[in-house]
């Protein structure tokens, strides 16, 4: 029989959980809201009840543990997470402890980084099968990375590389949130990116931007400015491909510093396709060394928003595979 496992993808607003199968992938999946507002406790007993509702359909010893990607840094053992952005209420959680504690049968867990899962996702499930080492670049509410070596994800010396969106492209930019200047989040970050298209499109009165946000343009969104660059508006596809610009000049110090020359990019902003990763692609062989150049691909995710489910439950299976190792 495969090997089963739980993959959960915990997020600010919703929670993903998929029950997989080694060799065939998503077997199910459900998605509830987080409700993040109210607390640590609640949010833990909620992840409790997805995972208790997923292993009915699996059978209790079928089912080899449950895999979390979660937001924020994780420590080595791949147990505890530390303060998770938008998640009031948390500091320090045991989520292995504090998940197996609410399971009448407690199960392995292992947690990672939800970036790092999602990329883990993509090298066995995902646009990241036909590569051995890529970077995986997830486009959302902020930029999160993963560096995938030979199938497996490098983890650095405390558990916390691959934090691509903390590189800076410029000293003097504006600041991220983690408070690095130019870092390509303060560009790419879907507050800072709406931000830029509303300066920028405030008095292109021919832009359709004007006819889908408010009157000030306070509401736009980086969806609108793909709806409006599919309908052929100049001023949202300059934005776009201002985008993709930026994300090849960190792409390419990225390639300089490790030798990989694989990229796979997901996350909502990855759905704007080629208007950012066109200008992504041809940018990148302008900040890349002669000698790496050769090879180097962008290539968008084709499992959508399933890989950071797909890529915690696969932690499972190669939390098994090692167990297996290091006994025989």
């Amino acid at each position: 029989m495969s090997k089963l496992a739980i993959g959960i993808d915990l997020g600010g607003t919703s929670i993903k959980g998929g029950l997989v199968s080694g060799t065939t992938g998503l077997v199910r999946e459900r998605t509830i809201d987080t409700n993040a507002d109210e607390g640590p406790t609640a949010v833990l007993d909620r992840i409790a009840d997805l995972v208790r509702e997923l292993t009915v359909d699996a059978g209790f010893a079928n089912l080899h543990g449950v895999g979390v990607g979660a937001p924020g840094v994780i420590n080595w053992d791949r147990t505890t997470i530390s303060y998770p952005p938008n998640f009031p209420g948390w500091d320090v959680v045991n989520l292995g402890k504090e998940l197996s504690s609410r399971l009448e049968h407690p199960l392995v867990t292992v947690v990672e980084n939800d970036a790092n899962a999602a990329g883990l996702g993509s090298a066995h499930y995902g646009a990241g099968k036909r590569f051995d080492s890529f970077i995986m670049v997830t486009l959302g509410t902020g930029v999160g990375g993963a560096i995938i070596y030979q199938n497996r994800i490098f983890r650095g010396s405390t558990g916390a590389a691959g934090e691509i969106g903390h590189m800076t492209i410029d000293y003097e930019g504006p600041f991220a949130r983690s408070g690095v200047a130019g870092a390509i989040e303060a560009y790419l970050g879907q507050r800072f990116l709406s931000r830029h298209a509303r300066y920028k499109l405030m008095n292109r009165r021919d832009s359709l931007i004007h006819q889908m946000a408010d009157k000030d343009l306070m509401g736009i969104t980086p969806r609108m400015l793909f709806d409006a660059a599919v309908s052929g508006d100049e001023g949202a596809i300059e934005v776009l491909s201002w985008a993709g610009h930026k994300l090849g000049c960190v792409l390419g110090s990225a390639a300089n510093l490790l030798d990989i020359r694989k990229f796979v990019v997901g996350g909502g902003l990855s759905g704007a396709g080629g208007y950012i990763l066109d200008s992504a692609r041809e940018t990148l062989v302008r900040f890349v060394l002669p000698g790496l150049s050769e090879g180097l691909e962008i290539v968008q995710e084709t499992a959508g928003n399933d890989v950071g489910m797909l890529g915690a439950a696969h932690l499972i299976f190669q939390h098994i595979d090692e167990k297996g190792l290091h006994s025989g």
